[in-house]
């Protein structure tokens, strides 16, 4: 699919009204180019209040732009199929999942490090399930709009690429990662930012870890660093390093703002005829995260010379493996590493060895009441 290339103003839909979507709003309502943005959630009291929020901030900076505000409930299909009709979007933003990734980090020390070893695969069903709704409706809808996923879109996208229901594209990740890698090469090679090209391939797993403890040993990805296009050789274990040394940056919560960025980035570049050289996961229902190109023409892959898609992804599908996803099988079933699982058996009482794109909503429900039960064994209940 492709943006709008129309003289209309572009309408945005932003779905989720939590910290990454209600940032994302922010950076879309004051810039370039106008877009009349919509934001959905569950709650129509939420949307209001973040969608008056949001316009009333843009006033601040000088900007008067339309922010309307919808109830929306993704598990009811045909009603979200409705509003896609009525609204007609430009672009589609899923920032919502039934729990956010970050959830864990609310644990005590100790509970959060034990569990934190299952990493993101096994919770793949509190991602996969709304984006799962959402592309029926898009498909019943008949809509053109370009679907940016931002709920773990490295294994949500090539788990619904398996039954055509794959979004366009995702945000994060190896988007965060880069500026990282970018300011470190260049240090490295005692030139400015400005100054160095790179081009990665990597899974969440490598962008998760590399952030955190500043080394990939053991992690397969591909790096490809230029200055001024021309091939430089850095020490890569180095490079890495100062991640976790003198760039290091804060995660979390706080650290959304870089998800958000790496997201409004991709939104505008979707919106404009130029096009735009970044990094995002998941294009075309990809697994991991590529260098791409976007304009209102839509996204294609922008791989280092000498690497092709295929090549690419079969890094991506073995780091994907570090992440508690062993494989995603063509007849649209998940299959999870037996490692991180038990991670999950041994602390929720939840195993799953397996999954269907079609009952992750099953799925999610029972990961949230078995999640739900150990947060009240430890008194961490509401």
């Amino acid at each position: 699919m492709s943006g709008s290339t129309t003289g209309e103003i572009p309408r945005v839909l932003l779905i989720g009204a939590g910290d990454l979507t209600i940032r994302l709003g922010h950076l879309l309502a004051s810039a370039e180019p106008e877009t009349r943005i919509v934001l959905a959630s569950r709650s129509l009291e939420r949307a209001t209040r973040f969608a008056n929020l949001t316009k009333l901030a843009a006033g601040n900076l000088g900007h008067a732009r339309e922010v309307e505000a919808v109830a929306l409930d993704l598990a009811d299909v045909d009603r979200t199929a409705e509003e896609l009709r009525r609204i007609r979007p430009t672009v589609i933003f899923l920032g919502a999942s039934i729990q956010a990734a970050r959830a864990i980090m609310d644990l005590p020390e100790e509970l959060f490090r034990r569990l934190d070893e299952a990493q993101l695969g096994p919770w793949l069903p509190m991602h996969l399930t709304l984006a799962h709704e959402l592309m029926q409706a898009v498909r019943l809808a008949e809509s053109e709009a370009v679907v940016v996923n931002g709920a773990y879109p490295d294994a949500v996208g090539p788990a619904l690429a398996t039954i055509g229901l794959a979004p366009d594209v995702g945000i994060g990740n190896i988007g965060n990662i880069v500026p990282g890698i970018t300011w470190a090469a260049a240090e490295e090679l005692g030139v400015s930012p400005a100054e160095v090209g790179v081009k990665a391939v990597g899974h969440h797993y490598f962008s998760h870890h590399v952030h955190r403890f500043g080394e990939a040993r053991g992690i397969p990805h591909l790096l490809d660093v230029r200055v001024g296009g021309t091939k430089a050789e850095i020490e890569t274990g180095a490079a890495y390093a100062r991640l976790a040394g003198g760039l290091r940056r804060q995660g979390g919560k706080e650290g959304q703002q870089l998800t958000a960025t790496s997201a409004a980035r991709l939104l505008l570049a979707l919106l404009s005829h130029g096009e735009s050289s970044l990094h995002a996961p998941a294009p075309g229902g990809m697994v991991g995260g590529y260098p791409i190109r976007v304009s209102c023409d839509g996204v294609r892959l922008d791989l280092p010379p000498g690497i092709d898609p295929s090549a690419a992804e079969a890094v991506n599908r073995r780091c994907q493996r570090l992440d508690g996803i062993e494989r995603v099988a063509a007849n649209g079933t998940v299959h999870f590493t037996d490692e991180r699982m038990a991670v999950m058996r041994d602390m929720l009482g939840y195993h799953c060895s397996e999954l269907k794109v079609t009952e992750a909503r099953a799925a999610a429900t029972e990961l949230a009441g078995r999640y739900d039960a150990f947060l009240r064994r430890h008194g961490l209940g509401a």
